[in-house]
């Protein structure tokens, strides 16, 4: 698939993307103790249903589920279940929608009730290094100046950064290139251009950087059990400059925070 997308596509991808956005937004509401996160994959499908589109993860690489939602020490790609949530947990849940011919794609971790505070504060700095990446995503700049970005700021915190599963484009696939890793040296990799459109999304664990995989062959957690968390925004260049095509204003809607960190990214 071509790397450069025209500003009809990117509008395509941007009205994908926000379906997320406001998928996760309704989600943010049903989040609480004593829910299944079969449940919300349930409220999750049948709400991009509703709105004339599709799953996006559903049946991909025969994924079983809408939704991949991955509590605690799980990194990524969480099979929903009857289990319910508790108390003091962490949610991370990525979504994926197919509308128009165009994928979106993003993910928010969520606090359930009350959190300890050394996860608060992985929460904090993981979702800060998103945006230290995505203000690096802009014409002449390349993907290694990301992934330096993402990388340095959590591992100042003593954070451990995932190496295997990374970031990617995104358009008509679900995956294209290039790929974009959380961690990475300046100057290096693939040059950006305009109309370049991606998938940034810091997969950070409060120890180690290292993972195991779950006899489903798809569940991740980190190897020493402690928490990881995942923030994903798809982003597109133009005028040679980062603009968000996801927002998680609905999400903070839900929740009642106030927030201004996208305000640099917005058209």
């Amino acid at each position: 698939m071509s790397l450069i997308k025209s500003s009809e596509e990117i509008e395509l991808i941007r009205e994908s993307a926000l379906l997320v956005s406001k998928t996760l937004g309704m989600l943010a509401k049903e989040i609480k103790p004593g829910i299944s996160t079969l449940k919300l994959d349930s409220l999750a499908e049948n709400f991009i249903r509703d709105n004339d589109a599709e799953p996006g993860f559903l049946g991909l690489y025969d994924f079983p589920n809408t939704l991949c939602v991955s509590p605690n020490d799980q990194v990524v790609h969480g099979i929903p279940n009857e289990k319910e949530i508790e108390n003091g947990d962490i949610l991370s849940i990525d979504c994926g929608v197919l509308k128009n011919g165009y994928f979106g794609d993003h993910a928010y971790t969520f606090e359930v009730g009350e959190v300890e505070s050394n996860v608060k504060q992985l929460l904090t700095v993981a979702k800060e290094s998103l945006y230290l990446g995505i203000q690096q995503f802009k014409s002449g700049n390349r993907v290694g100046d990301v992934g330096f970005a993402i990388q340095n700021h959590n591992e100042l915190n003593g954070y451990g950064v995932v190496r295997e599963l990374v970031g990617h484009g995104i358009g008509k696939e679900m995956h294209e290139k290039p790929e974009m890793p959380n961690y990475g040296r300046k100057g290096t990799g693939k040059k950006f251009k305009d109309g370049m459109v991606v998938a940034i999304e810091p997969m950070i664990n409060l120890g180690t950087s290292r993972i195991n995989q779950l006899n489903d062959g798809w569940t991740i957690l980190t190897k020493d059990g402690k928490p990881s968390v995942h923030f994903e925004h798809n982003i597109a260049i133009i005028d040679g400059k980062p603009r968000l095509l996801s927002t998680f204003d609905y999400i903070y809607e839900s929740l009642g925070i106030n927030s201004n960190e996208e305000d640099p990214f917005k058209d």
